[in-house]
């Protein structure tokens, strides 16, 4: 559809959260998790994450591995892929350890973002970003049949989508998530409040997307599961907006 190939990679607890009721940072997966997440994001050309995920961790995952770095090069690729924060308006904390990290930087925002007055309380940061990419808005939310094509245009061709709910819902929403690569780490969070892998006003049942189980691999106590997305199935509920 649009010539980029979208991977989602999650670290889950066992009852399916992202982030404890307080949404925390999550960092309840093991060093396997955290080298495999690395190996993931080193296979991309890009990051996606939303503003959110930004704010609660204050820093991105970067390629440090020095075989990863390798296999970048002998690849013809940078050595770290393009960081994209997604955010409807381009408000951040200048002061974020992200804005210090030697990755390129781009910003996904929303096209009335241009024109839009913001609180003088919110600093516009647009200066710490290497480019930032105006798309289509629905409802307020990024219009993701708009931006693929724009960030594949771009040269983006593999992306890792690294979160948080709300994002991943709206991508898979929109029909684009071609693979899943779920961590189950052994842990229950629980709280109605706690959030979810897919959050938005989800999906029903005859819609749902559809899975096809690739590969499960246990690691010491956590559970590696990879997902193909049913792409047959994407023009259905690419009609239906969570």
């Amino acid at each position: 559809m649009t010539g980029l190939h979208a991977t989602v990679i999650l670290a889950i607890s066992a009852d399916g959260k992202i982030a404890d009721a307080v949404r925390s940072p999550a960092r309840f997966g093991s060093a396997n998790d955290k080298a495999h997440l690395e190996q993931q994001v080193a296979a991309s050309d890009a990051v996606l994450f939303g503003n959110g995920t930004l704010q609660a961790y204050g820093t991105t995952m970067r390629v440090i591995s020095p075989e990863l770095l390798k296999q970048r090069e002998l690849q013809g690729k940078p050595p770290q892929p393009v960081q994209i924060v997604c955010s409807r308006l381009p408000q951040f904390d200048p002061n974020l350890r992200f804005f210090q990290q030697p990755v390129p930087r781009w910003l996904l925002t929303g096209q009335d973002s241009r024109h839009t007055a913001l609180p003088s309380s919110y600093p516009m940061t647009n200066s710490k970003f290497d480019r930032i990419i105006y798309a289509k808005t629905t409802g307020g939310e990024i219009d993701w049949i708009d931006a693929f094509p724009q960030l594949a245009s771009l040269g983006i061709k593999h992306l890792a989508i690294l979160g948080g709910g709300k994002l991943v819902a709206s991508v898979l929403a929109a029909g684009l998530v071609d693979e899943l690569w779920l961590t189950v780490c052994p842990l229950i969070l629980g709280g109605a409040d706690a959030p979810t892998a897919v959050e938005g006003k989800g999906f029903l049942a005859d819609l749902a997307p559809k899975l096809e189980l690739v590969a499960v691999k246990q690691v010491g106590q956590e559970v590696f599961l990879h997902y193909r997305v049913d792409r047959t199935e994407a023009q259905r509920y690419s009609e239906t907006r969570v």
